[in-house]
């Protein structure tokens, strides 16, 4: 399935996987594509998968999965949104743009007010072009053996629901981080 861009810019296409071999398509085989190993965080999977293939090769990724979260007292679900990345000889190229809106307009039909990201500070100004904003409290995320850590990433937000406003209080991701 392609999503539906403008004619000049690269096709979004939806993914059925991805595994380490399409990550190794994008960025070759490193240990440590997105950068984040040094949080000794457990990461979860995505389940919805979005790219942009040029010449057969995958050459940018954003996924998304569901994810349970208290926010004070609210007790809801929202879409978190990960595996960012574009090939870096790639990059600068408005790539993360075309497949960030595409895997958001997918985002905005699965029935949650609200979409979630951890990213690192550098690239809070790219996601705040794409309208995503900043959370200035800590995150809570669940890891393995029934353990909790405080995200050391920038937590971010963007509605999905017109109207949409974040409710105030302590944030808990009640799931592995995505």
């Amino acid at each position: 399935m392609t999503a539906n861009l403008p004619s000049a810019s690269p096709a979004v296409v939806r993914l059925t996987r991805f595994t380490r071999t399409e990550l190794s398509d994008i960025v070759g085989d490193g240990e440590d594509a997105f950068g984040v190993a040094w949080t000794g965080l457990t990461w979860r999977a995505k389940e919805e998968h979005f790219g942009i293939k040029r010449d057969g090769r995958l050459v940018a990724h954003t996924g998304l999965v569901t994810v349970p979260l208290s926010i004070g007292s609210v007790e809801t679900r929202a879409v978190g949104v990960g595996g960012v990345i574009v090939a870096p000889g790639l990059r600068g190229e408005g790539l993360s743009r075309i497949v960030m809106t595409a895997a958001l307009e997918h985002a905005r039909t699965m029935g949650h007010e609200y979409g979630l990201l951890f990213c690192m500070p550098h690239l809070l100004p790219l996601y705040e072009r794409f309208g995503w904003q900043q959370l200035h409290e800590d995150v809570e995320v669940e890891q393995p053996e029934e353990t909790t850590a405080i995200m050391p990433l920038r937590t971010m937000w963007i509605p999905l629901r017109e109207g949409a406003q974040w409710p105030v209080g302590p944030v808990r991701l009640r799931s592995l981080p995505m």
